[in-house]
């Protein structure tokens, strides 16, 4: 797996997946988690290159999932896509060990600039 994509909406994981397509990243594998929860397993099974996840989510929510991924000691990529944009929640998120935020709605472009210096191109 190179990206796991972290929403609840599986309209919005498409959406991220067709824009990391469309970014220039095709030939990589890409797996999806529902919330946090569902993204800790499979972070059990596998390590991706970078994790993309939504913020606020049901069961856990996605600075949850970053806190207990960083409390494992997991330095994966991580960055949100997300509708939350303020200046705490930024804040936030880095303190927490977050490389970006991706405000939605977002570009093709945006998409590429935060993960080619992830991913490479």
């Amino acid at each position: 797996m190179d990206i796991l994509i972290v929403d609840d909406s599986k309209l919005m994981r498409s959406l991220v997946q067709r824009a990391i397509r469309q970014a220039g990243f095709r030939n990589l594998e890409v797996a999806e988690a529902e919330n946090g929860v569902d993204a800790l397993k499979k972070l059990e099974e596998c390590r991706p290159k970078v994790i993309l996840s939504d913020w606020n989510m049901p069961e856990m929510t996605g600075i949850e999932l970053l806190e207990a991924i960083r409390g494992k000691r997991i330095q994966t990529p991580f960055g949100f896509i997300t509708s939350e944009a303020s200046a705490e929640i930024k804040d936030l998120a880095k303190r927490t060990g977050a490389q970006f935020i991706l405000t939605k709605p977002f570009t093709v472009d945006d998409v590429q600039d935060v993960l080619s210096p992830i991913l490479g191109r």
